[in-house]
């Protein structure tokens, strides 16, 4: 009986062993077969397309693979596409272009996301529902329908220079749309809740005994603002950054509707590139490159991130 009992125990503890194992694969699958289906497999498309010529044909792209009259397989890389974005003035100016944009963008978010983070931080925890609804308030609307809001209240005969000319403190409607600082101020309006929430995770998760022994310690309150509760978030302030930064330099609504025509902007070019000149490997070619140059170093700096987390708590184990 006590054999028994044994055996239908141990059979217990395999089956629950192997349910764990599955289920634990299962899950795990189910990242992994989305970043397939919905990153890799058309990256690999995009990356196909840009090693491509254009012609015209439907789709507008040569074929890489085929067999050639002697039954011999040919395969036909482009890398000129490479080429004229790397040496074209046009792709270099709008590369620099949409990083200068996307940095000063992500600077205006910080400043402001970190300003509003620490405000929600610091108030009582009941009021800070309010804050995150306020916050959260635009993204019950329409994305287009807020950017073209901004058309609205930054044109000539917008309600900023109708309302300026009334109290007559200007003569003549300002210049404000279609300007980089419309461009800018829409990015900024519609990014910065990206910045807002990563920089209040981590500042929520600061313990109150750090600010309390460096105030001990004699720190007045801006030392321990910048000797304590910067250094702790962050990781915050990175992933805030990355959310913004990232998307903006793609960007194509909110430069289209509020920027100039001279703007030059990666999504805008882009667009060109595929709709009008109908030149996809060219276009292609760009979003790869534009890939390489800031998903591969986020990568990296994310991985020497973990690897400084990992040592730090064996540091702290030890």
């Amino acid at each position: 009986m006590i054999r028994l009992v044994t055996q239908v125990s141990q059979i217990r503890s395999t089956v629950s062993d192997l349910l764990i194992t599955k289920g634990r694969g299962v899950v795990t699958a189910i990242p992994y077969g989305w970043l397939l289906v919905f990153f890799l497999i058309p990256f690999l498309l995009v990356l196909r397309i840009s090693f491509s010529e254009t012609m015209f044909a439907i789709p507008p792209i040569s074929p890489i693979v085929k067999w050639g009259s002697d039954m011999v397989l040919q395969l036909n890389f482009n890398l000129w596409n490479y080429h004229e974005i790397l040496t074209d003035q046009l792709f270099l100016a709008t590369i620099l272009s949409s990083l200068g944009i996307s940095l000063l963008t992500t600077l205006v978010c910080l400043l402001a996301g970190y300003s509003m983070a620490y405000s929600m931080v610091s108030v009582a925890p009941r009021w800070r529902l309010v804050l995150f609804l306020l916050l959260m308030l635009p993204f019950w609307t329409s994305f287009l329908i807020r950017v073209y809001a901004w058309v609205g209240l930054l044109s000539n005969t917008g309600i900023i220079n109708s309302t300026l000319m009334q109290l007559g403190l200007i003569s003549e409607p300002i210049q404000l749309l279609y300007t980089k600082f419309s461009l800018v101020l829409g990015l900024v309006y519609c990014y910065l809740p990206f910045m807002v929430l990563p920089i209040y995770v981590s500042l929520e998760k600061i313990k109150p005994e750090y600010k309390e022994a460096a105030f001990d310690l004699g720190a007045k309150p801006w030392t321990v603002f910048w000797r304590v509760t910067v250094p702790l978030s962050i990781p915050g302030i990175i992933s805030g950054s990355i959310l913004v930064f990232i998307p903006v330099v793609g960007e194509y609504v909110i430069p289209e509707l509020l920027g100039s025509s001279e703007t030059l902007m990666i999504g805008r070019v882009m667009w060109t590139e595929f709709f009008n000149n109908r030149d996809w490997p060219t276009a292609c070619a760009l979003a790869v490159v534009m890939l390489v140059i800031f998903v591969v170093p986020i990568m990296i700096f994310q991985r020497a991130q973990a690897q400084q987390q990992l040592l730090s708590e064996d540091e702290h184990a030890a």
